[in-house]
């Protein structure tokens, strides 16, 4: 059945201005991303540290580089005394076994929710619900920094495209989510982000979307955003070349496994998209528990040892201590409050017998 819609003409539009009556309550402003970044800025050191950190991460995986590229820590952080203290164990670990090993930070401030539920340390850092996002993001902003200090670099998860703004500059690396990747405007952010971004596989477990998001950020795009500023706008990219899959299985199961690396090269290599993978050792792949991380780490380090070089870098998550616990005003130090964690010690022993391989193989 055909419809149609009447419409006014421009010219009737304005010759019949309308004003609109805002009766919602006003919204707390924040700071624009210009602003705070003023507020916390990066000196010239850091800012060449970044670009650095960068430009290795690209050299994995543009085969450059033959180190495994490594995003370990909390599954997402909620408490910065503890991450610091992670971050400074890594940061000692890091120098020894940088021969083989890139290891990146993993400093996740926002966490996807596939209900409801505490969102992260850049919407609630007090974790009681008030939601204070403009501390929030300083927060999050401030700890960063200190992590970039350390000398480590720092990956997170941009969830929500307009806070990406206030953290940038800071990341060395990022990841776009399994609910998150098929998004357009996620994809349209990916493109204009200057570090290497890692799509994950959907939640089903099927690598299509992941290797249509690649295809996409690697394209020039215009589209609505919002400026340093603060103000809407228009934004252009230049496409992002420096992309990647992230398998972290599905409902199906793992997808780390031999046989379900060669079927997503395949793909990659239908779609005409850079074999470069990295396996997220948790999710679906570890079946959610923390502790069976190591034993997927292990199995996807000795298909790379026979050659298979597609494999360029793995994920943890990982934190002072191993398990999970619930918000409650009586928590544990170092133990996560959102996805369980394998615990540091554990973390060490599994990245230094990595190594050993590596350097001996």
């Amino acid at each position: 059945m055909n419809s149609s819609v009447a419409t006014n003409s421009l010219s009737d539009l304005e010759s019949n201005p309308v004003t609109l009556i805002d009766i919602n309550p006003a919204p707390q402003r924040l700071p624009s991303a210009l602003q705070l970044k003023n507020q916390l800025p990066l000196d010239a050191a850091l800012i060449q540290q970044v670009a650095a950190h960068r430009q290795s991460v690209r050299a994995i995986l543009n085969g450059e580089d033959s180190r495994l590229l490594v995003i370990v820590g909390p599954c997402s952080i909620h408490d910065p005394q503890s991450a610091l203290e992670y971050a400074q164990r890594l940061a000692e670990l890091s120098t020894e076994v940088s021969d083989q090993m890139l290891l990146v930070m993993r400093a996740y401030v926002e966490k996807p929710r596939t209900t409801v539920g505490w969102k992260g340390l850049a919407y609630d850092p007090r974790l009681d619900g008030s939601d204070d996002m403009a501390g929030g993001l300083t927060l999050s902003r401030h700890l960063m920094r200190e992590i970039l200090r350390l000398g480590l670099p720092v990956a997170t998860e941009l969830l929500q495209p307009m806070a990406a703004g206030y953290l940038d500059d800071l990341l060395s690396w990022v990841a776009i989510g399994a609910r998150t990747t098929e998004s357009q405007i996620h994809r349209e952010m990916a493109s204009g982000l200057e570090m290497p971004v890692g799509f994950k596989n959907g939640t089903d477990g099927g690598i299509t979307i992941a290797c249509d998001a690649i295809r996409s950020a690697a394209h020039p795009h215009r589209h609505f955003g919002i400026d340093r500023q603060g103000h809407p706008a228009i934004i252009e990219t230049q496409g992002n070349p420096d992309t990647h899959i992230v398998l972290r299985g599905g409902h199906s199961g793992p997808n780390y496994d031999v046989k379900s690396i060669a079927q997503v090269n395949a793909s990659l290599v239908k779609n005409r998209t850079a074999a470069r993978i990295m396996v997220d050792c948790s999710h679906a792949n570890s079946g959610k528990d923390p502790l069976r991380q190591p034993a997927v780490f292990n199995d996807v380090l000795d298909q790379r040892l026979k050659g298979d070089n597609s494999l360029i870098g793995m994920m943890l998550e990982s934190h002072l201590f191993e398990g999970c616990q619930p918000l409650s005003e009586a928590m544990s130090y170092g133990v996560s409050v959102t996805d369980g964690c394998l615990g540091w010690a554990a973390t060490e022993q599994l990245l230094r017998q990595a190594v050993s391989k590596l350097r001996y193989r």
